[in-house]
């Protein structure tokens, strides 16, 4: 009979329907399985498969994270304000009734360390006169206290000179009571103003030390008397670098040679960013240990909406909407054709085309790869009535029937 070839057999579409349950399945475990890691140690993330994206989109895609090269946390304003915005959201997260102002006034204790620094002292031995001494310390009688500016600290070379004003006698004459007692509190203070708040350590770590941030030596009047890139920059040089010749790249010794200087690159963004991210991670783990039990029990800090969490939930909750709806058969064919756009954003990020490299992994692919089969899959679908042969969509249209009969 003419066009019995046009017409798929009953066991044609049970298989049809089982491929499109399949694939459905697949999408939603995906979809939910990465939501359910949100409240793990070890969320899931596109970061990475962004980040590292092959092929001519591969800038589009890095830029959809907000920071392909976290050069975030190199910029000390930047981690400043990040900083400033976790504190807030970590105060009104924690206490958003009245302990918020003590819970604020501790965290930025811990964050901007003290106004100064102290030693309880009753008073000063005789000969030690409070006019010679270094700047950032002064004697407070009324309080009975030696105290030292929180900005300025303690060089060593300062708490000498201290001590240098009540020297203990030679032989073994036992000295006073009120030069022990004074040797002793500016030792405590020297002690206690050696230490950095959290904000001076980020502020050493991107801004003070030479080798990181470089050294730039200047004459009273402005100009430059020597000039030394420190790694910052260079790694900001070099990672411009590496996109540019990325992109120019076409034989397969210009990848080769990509791929070393890729893993350079690597190792140097470790060892730049590692010491950042320990100390902010030190930051939020002592945070944590200024909240009570029941500030606890509320639960971790969500995180803020960033590019990259923005991507992250989107990706997520459409795997796993457009995997629940490809299973109960609601909306089939847009639900296919969803599914097959969102799989071909994953299929570009690392597409197996000549010319590009290859993605890292046992499997070897040239053009077609599974993402590719599934995606093309998925498209079959939106011009196949699958959700009327099985389905919610089947349930829908036989009520339509029955109501315009």
């Amino acid at each position: 009979m003419p066009g019995d070839d046009r017409k798929i057999g009953v066991m044609a579409c049970v298989l049809l329907v089982m491929l499109r349950l399949s694939i459905g399945w697949h999408l939603l475990y995906e979809g939910v399985w990465k939501i359910q890691t949100q409240k793990t140690a070890s969320p899931w993330s596109s970061e990475g498969y962004l980040k590292n994206a092959t092929g001519p989109l591969r800038p589009v895609f890095r830029e959809l994270t907000g920071d392909p090269d976290d050069l975030s946390w190199l910029d000390y304003d930047r981690m400043s304000a990040r900083w400033n915005d976790w504190s807030r959201r970590f105060v009104a997260h924690y206490a958003p009734g009245q302990d918020s102002e003590k819970l604020r006034a501790t965290l930025t204790r811990l964050i901007e360390g003290p106004g100064a620094f102290s030693a309880p002292l009753e008073s000063l031995p005789e000969g030690v006169d409070p006019a010679h001494f270094p700047k950032a310390v002064r004697f407070d009688p009324e309080r009975k206290l030696l105290i030292c500016d929180a900005k300025l600290h303690l060089l060593p070379s300062e708490r000498d000179s201290l001590l240098a004003m009540a020297p203990l006698p030679e032989g073994d004459e036992a000295p006073p009571a009120a030069v022990i007692s004074y040797r002793n509190a500016v030792e405590r203070l020297f002690n206690a103003a050696s230490s950095l708040s959290y904000r001076e350590r980020l502020a050493v770590l991107l801004k003070a030390d030479p080798e990181r941030a470089g050294l730039l030596v200047k004459e009273k009047d402005g100009s430059e008397i020597e000039k030394r890139i420190g790694d910052i920059e260079l790694y900001k040089q070099q990672a411009t670098d590496y996109e540019r010749r990325l992109g120019q790249a076409k034989v397969a010794y210009q990848f080769e040679h990509l791929d070393r200087v890729g893993r350079e690159l690597s190792e140097l963004r470790k060892r730049l960013l590692g010491p950042v991210k320990g100390l902010d991670l030190e930051l939020r783990v002592e945070a944590e240990k200024l909240l009570n039990e029941s500030q606890l029990s509320r639960g971790a800090l969500p995180p803020p909406m960033t590019p990259q969490r923005s991507i992250d939930l989107r990706t997520m909750y459409s795997l796993a909407i457009i995997g629940l709806l490809l299973i109960a058969g609601l909306c089939t064919r847009v639900a296919a054709l969803a599914g097959a756009g969102l799989l071909t954003l994953f299929y570009l990020a690392a597409p197996p085309w000549p010319g590009v490299p290859e993605v890292p992994g046992p499997e070897h692919n040239l053009i077609v790869n599974k993402v590719y089969l599934e995606a093309l899959t998925l498209l079959a679908f939106a011009f196949l009535p699958s959700g009327r042969w099985f389905g919610i969509d089947a349930l829908l249209a036989a009520l339509f029937r029955r109501r315009s009969a």
